[in-house]
Formats: structure tokens, sequence, C-alpha cells
């Protein structure tokens, strides 16, 4: 692996974990897309950084179980403001 793709992984994990990042907040602050982002949580971080991979995961698997709140509270705001 590239050195420059091995510090992009721990990076974006780190920022993953500090921030509680959504995989497309991730993707936007890196300027990568979200499936970069995926393949380096998923596949290159746990080669590098087991302790950092389990964590960014574990932050990517709550917002995923979120997901579908953040859905409907923007509709419900997106709809306040048309009416």
């Amino acid at each position: 692996m590239k050195p420059y793709i091995e510090k992009r992984a721990i990076e974006i994990g780190t920022y993953i974990v500090d921030k509680s990042a959504t995989v497309r907040q991730a993707a936007k602050a890196f300027g990568v897309s979200k499936s970069t982002v995926h393949k380096d949580v998923a596949e290159r971080l746990p080669q590098i950084d087991m302790v950092l991979a389990k964590e960014a995961r574990a932050v990517l698997d709550l917002n995923k179980s979120e997901r579908h709140i953040r859905g409907g509270m923007a509709t419900k705001e997106k709809y306040a403001h048309s009416h």
C-alpha cells in the first residue's frame, strides 16, 4: 500500500471518530468519494491500526442505524419552510 493511502486512511478514521462524522461528511472533508471512505475504513485501516478501525466502524454503524431518523427530520424541515 502506498504511504499516502495509509496516511489518508488513518486521517479519515481519526476524523470519523473525533467528529462522529458520516461517510458523506468524511468524503467531502477529504475530497474523495464515499466509496473511497468505505474502502479506507473497511479494508485498509484494519491492516494499519485495528483499534482505530474498530472505533471508526462503530461510529459508522451508529450513523447508519440513525440515518432514517435524520432523513425524516430533513424532510420535516423542508416542508415546514415551504408551507
